[in-house]
């Protein structure tokens, strides 16, 4: 018999927390860990965490070249930290596709990063980007188109 792994456990208890039946109905959703690195997955997971973060953008171009779908409402993911070792689960309540130029200050202050100012996620997110897109063959742009997603936390992880 295959060891279960920390995600596969996670799951199943949040499973046990729903009502009967309710876990035959949901699929175990993709797990993941926000930013490219495994000291960016620990700090982001953390706000997510404390309630500070609740949205995060992404290249709209990077779904077109993993032929991955956009989040979609209702959608649930379970939240890793540095060491891939389950956070959270959150679930998305709102999708939306926006420049990098047009995202407004609100969005900058639920994404929960630095000051939570715009200036600072911009420039935050310009650091991002012309680091990452290159690694999927493309260069960034003022106006990158952005999935813009919030979401909230639905099952934390127990200290």
């Amino acid at each position: 018999m295959q060891k279960k792994s920390k995600i596969d456990m996670f799951w199943h208890e949040y499973l046990q927390t729903l009502p009967d039946g309710a876990e035959a109905l949901i699929d175990m959703p993709e797990a993941w860990g926000f930013g490219d690195s495994p000291e960016m997955a620990e700090e982001l997971g953390r706000l997510v965490l404390e309630g500070i973060k609740t949205a995060t953008a992404s290249a709209v171009w990077e779904y077109e070249v993993t032929n991955e779908p956009f989040p979609q409402v209702g959608d649930l993911s379970i939240i890793l930290d540095g060491q891939g070792d389950p956070l959270c689960i959150i679930e998305t309540v709102e999708v939306m596709v926006r420049p990098y130029n047009e995202v407004d200050p609100q969005f900058a202050y639920d994404e929960g990063e630095g000051d939570r100012s715009l200036a600072y996620w911009r420039k935050a997110h310009f650091n991002f980007f012309t680091r990452f897109l290159p690694n999927i063959g493309l260069q960034f742009s003022e106006i990158i188109p952005l999935v813009l997603e919030r979401f909230r936390v639905i099952y934390p992880s127990q200290p």
